[in-house]
């Protein structure tokens, strides 16, 4: 059984790989193209090279950093399914068990 933390730092890891990739929204991307950008930011760049690009960003454009972000955020929720989210009572439960697809490199 992972954690809560694992879970999201899965989701956090593939929003940084978005994030970091070529992958624009206004692309309009499928839910495939948004899991191959994932899958080849973080071949490319590594999780922590892809973090770093996001610190980047937020550092010389935090006006449009904060845009991308959220566009990369709801489009790897919407591709990947909804990460641990937090119920009304505080705990936490999971939407969607397919973080298995995923290997953090970096």
């Amino acid at each position: 059984m992972r954690s809560a933390l694992y879970d999201l730092s899965m989701s956090a890891a593939r929003a940084d790989a978005l994030f970091a990739s070529a992958l624009q929204r206004s692309d309009e991307p499928s839910a495939r193209q948004v899991e191959q950008a994932v899958t080849a930011a973080i071949g490319a760049f590594g999780a922590r090279g892809c973090a770093a690009r996001v610190a980047q960003a937020y550092g010389e454009h935090p006006e449009t950093a904060v845009t991308r972000m959220r566009w990369a955020r709801t489009a790897v929720a919407d591709a990947f399914g909804a990460p641990l989210s937090a119920s009304p009572d505080g705990a936490w439960a999971r939407e969607r068990d397919d973080l298995n697809s995923l290997a953090l490199v970096g």
